[in-house]
């Protein structure tokens, strides 16, 4: 992380020259910067009300929040992000298997959404006849796990029969694990996940659309906020189109989602800044328009998962409901 900022980013454009560029920013166009960043973090809840319909707006967006500053100051990616979202919806007792329940589907639906948007974006490049060597490469090792992925999961809840047996084989994997370990068996077999799978099929059923759509929404707006950063520090259409913006972005938030830098800082600042300047965005505007889209997407969500981390216990509990 270091030497991105030190030494690749200003090999690329003069930090004062960067600098200059900010500076130049208008009040008209300061205010929409502030309602896309607006717009993004009202998009973080709707995917686990969806999944978790009895948690509501200010619950979701607090564990979302918190959930989500996690990752960037931890090693570990969503994996950390997933633990404390976990902690927080069983303190607030929900239930460990709905917690379980949605917490599996936002995550899956995601990396479906992650694994999708290259593949849209080299078909959008490919109707406008240009082409891209590494969101190809990307592109098509991306449409293979989303197939393999896809497959595996309508495979998982196809039947009662498959979902027990795919669990009694891995509680017996599990607990070979833990013998050379010197632990205790797990307490779940494959009518746990028979359960899981009957409680997914039953959510799903009824909505699978509006997790669909939340989870579009959600990701979609971080880009609102990338094209908006691009087009206020005069990146213009004629230097990098939507299309290709979107393909650089595309491309280097799936990269980024590999735990290699918490939030993938250093790694998302070289590849879009690389991608966007290839494309033809001259080198100071770019490097500005990345790093405000950098802070606009990771420093307000720092600040209010800190803030929602300290403070979460004060929510009250939610009710229990019905099955």
């Amino acid at each position: 992380m270091a030497a991105t900022f030190a030494f690749v980013l200003p090999r690329i454009a003069d930090y004062g020259d960067v600098w200059a560029v900010v500076k130049g920013l208008s009040w008209k166009q300061i205010v929409a910067l502030l309602l896309v960043t607006l717009l993004n973090l009202a998009t973080f809840a709707p995917p686990w009300m969806a999944a978790l319909p009895q948690l509501g707006f200010r619950r979701a967006f607090v564990v979302t929040q918190a959930s989500t500053a996690s990752t960037y100051v931890a090693p570990g990616g969503a994996a950390v992000g997933v633990a404390l979202s976990y902690a927080m919806l069983r303190g607030w007792g929900l239930p460990t298997h709905s917690v379980a329940l949605a917490a599996a589907l936002t995550g899956i639906w995601n990396q479906f959404a992650l694994l999708g948007f290259p593949v849209i974006a080299l078909a959008l490049l490919t109707l406008q006849r240009e082409q891209s060597a590494a969101l190809l490469t990307v592109a098509m090792v991306g449409l293979a796990v989303f197939a393999v992925a896809t497959a595996g999961f309508a495979v998982g809840l196809s039947t009662p029969q498959l979902a027990r047996y795919v669990g009694n084989v891995a509680a017996r994997l599990v607990n070979r694990g833990l013998r050379i370990l010197r632990r205790g068996p797990v307490d779940w077999t494959g009518d746990s996940f028979v359960r899981f799978r009957n409680e997914a099929v039953g959510l799903l059923r009824h909505r699978w659309h509006v997790l669909t759509l939340a989870t579009l929404a959600g990701q979609l707006s971080v880009f609102v906020v990338f094209l908006v950063s691009l087009r206020v520090l005069d990146v213009s259409a004629s230097e990098v189109s939507g299309v290709e913006a979107f393909a650089a972005w595309s491309l280097v938030r799936l990269l980024g989602s590999l735990p290699i830098t918490p939030g993938g800082l250093g790694v998302v600042e070289v590849g879009l800044t690389t991608a966007l300047v290839g494309f033809g965005g001259a080198n100071a505007e770019v490097v500005a328009a990345v790093l405000l889209y950098r802070f606009l997407t990771i420093v307000p969500t720092l600040v209010l998962g800190l803030l929602a981390g300290a403070t979460w216990r004060r929510l009250k509990a939610v009710r229990a409901e019905p099955p």
